[in-house]
């Protein structure tokens, strides 16, 4: 029998000034079901939740609860329908006691007074009901993030939710806390509660989800039944990819890494919470990918190996000695360099120049009883606006007033002037122009040519087909293979991204 539609959500819509964030998208949610909502960077998952919980007002559409119209101005009109959501971050109250913070705003009173012993009692009976073992009367700061979001959840179940959203409530957890997060999720699905989970953990949605609902590019791609939906295809759909017309662009360049000398070698490296423990080694003129789904740990496993993250497993080789990377100064002493995915908020410093966005790295690297000479700096932004053909009035322009293309140039140079060995570069095309991405790519392959180690991460995957010779992939924060050679191609990627299964099952 087919389950009640509680939530229906049509032809929704919704644009900020110059941006199409979401375009005509249709969500249906089921009593009792949990519906997993799965889409890359960018796809419009947030938005639409924002939108369904009165954050957002949409442009154009409908919402539907029980056949009824609702619209939602605020979170709270959103409760008050029955709808709530416990964010990756819990937004409760951590100086309160568990049970305070289960009935914040609606304490039982007597005479006028909070009633402690019946709130404490009400807090024990419902923590009970939902197995989450905690006292009422700890507070909640002591408590672990999963047991924190159970809190959430058990608020949200005694205030009649009959829409559950969970926003990547897993992140920050470990298996036992997710498995236990999982029990929870199934009693509540027992109970008619509709839960929409919104994660990037591709084991996840096939251990506890019924549906699926992908989103692309702030459009509906579709709605599918876990058990009728390969591994394999899921990703295809998120990243955009049809297995009918894959194209292998992969270039010629051939590498033999048995001929060339390591130049980083990670035995065990990792970092908790972040990145499990790994192997990897990249070779002088080796251009290796990491490649993986978002969450899937690309940037936390680079991070690990330049100290931005503390390793606390493991070891690091460089140039066949072992060493201690507790800093990204350390990393950059070794002859490492690192291009961060957001070059915003970790990457360029906006209100100073291109010449001194260009010095600082080598700067930082000399100390600051050796400073470069005027002459040496101007000399130094010259030769990189130059050779990186950077578009901007002089050197002594504000680096904001550049666009994303030419700012990414600049941090580009910045590590060229340190003549690193071994050159990160996370998402080094993201949001700027094709003629741009072009010279970069080549840029790319020019210094692999010269003998650097280069680690490329993109979410363009023809992208990296272009430019690299092996690549790695990762799965919900760890290491699951590597294709290199004839085996380089989209097919064989999204393969091993989804877990070994093949495009014809």
């Amino acid at each position: 029998m087919e389950q009640k539609i509680i939530l229906e959500m049509k032809k929704i819509s919704k644009t900020f000034p110059g941006v199409r964030a979401l375009t005509q998208v249709d969500f249906k949610l089921r009593k009792g079901e949990i519906h997993a909502l799965m889409g890359e960077n960018g796809a419009g998952k947030s938005t639409l939740i924002k939108v369904l919980t009165g954050v957002y007002e949409f442009d154009n559409g409908e919402i539907m609860m029980d056949g009824k119209k609702i619209v939602n101005h605020s979170p709270k009109d959103a409760n008050e329908n029955g709808i709530s959501t416990v964010y990756q971050e819990v937004n409760l109250c951590p100086n309160l006691t568990v049970a305070e913070n289960l009935f914040l705003g609606r304490e039982p009173r007597k005479a006028g007074f909070i009633d402690w012993k019946t709130m404490n009692k009400k807090s024990k009976d419902l923590l009970k009901s939902l197995d989450i073992e905690v006292s009422p009367t700890v507070s909640l700061e002591e408590c672990s993030i999963a047991v924190q979001q159970m809190i959430a959840i058990a608020r949200a179940v005694d205030m009649q939710c009959k829409v559950l959203i969970l926003d990547e409530p897993t992140s920050s957890l470990d298996e036992e806390e997710v498995e236990k997060l999982f029990v929870l999720m199934k009693k509540l699905k027992k109970e008619s509660v509709g839960i929409i989970f919104v994660t990037h953990f591709l084991e996840q949605v096939y251990a506890v989800c019924d549906r699926i609902t992908v989103l692309r590019n702030g459009e509906l791609v579709g709605e599918y039944e876990v058990e009728k939906l390969p591994r394999v295809q899921l990703v295809a759909k998120m990243m955009g990819k049809d297995f009918d017309d894959l194209a292998d662009i992969k270039g010629d360049r051939s590498f033999d890494s048995e001929k060339q000398e390591a130049v980083i070698e990670a035995t065990g490296l990792g970092h908790t919470g972040t990145i499990k423990p790994f192997d990897i080694t990249f070779h002088k003129g080796e251009v290796v990918g990491l490649t993986g789904l978002l969450g899937s740990g690309r940037s936390e496993l680079v991070r690990a190996i330049y100290g931005a993250d503390k390793a606390d497993s493991g070891q690091l080789k460089v140039n066949g000695k072992t060493v201690k990377i507790n800093t990204p100064l350390d990393a950059m002493m070794h002859g490492m360099a690192y291009l961060p995915e957001d070059r915003k908020r970790d990457g360029i410093i906006a209100d100073l120049s291109v010449r001194e966005n260009i010095i600082i790295a080598m700067q930082a690297k000399r100390g600051m009883f050796h400073l470069m000479s005027r002459k040496e700096m101007e000399e130094a932004a010259d030769r990189f606006i130059d050779l990186l053909q950077i578009k901007t009035a002089s050197r002594e322009t504000p680096i904001k007033s550049l666009s994303g293309g030419n700012q990414q140039k600049v941090i580009i140079g910045r590590w060229l002037l340190t003549n690193p060995e071994y050159l990160i570069l996370d998402e080094p095309t993201r949001g700027i122009d094709i003629g741009t991405k072009t010279e970069i790519q080549k840029l790319v392959l020019q210094l692999a040519d010269e003998g650097k180690a280069i680690t490329f991460i993109s979410s363009e995957i023809e992208e990296m087909l272009r430019t690299c010779t092996r690549m790695a992939v990762l799965r919900d924060g760890k290491k699951v293979g590597e294709v290199e050679g004839d085996d380089l191609t989209q097919e064989k990627i999204m393969e091993t991204i989804a877990g070994g299964e093949t495009t014809n099952e």
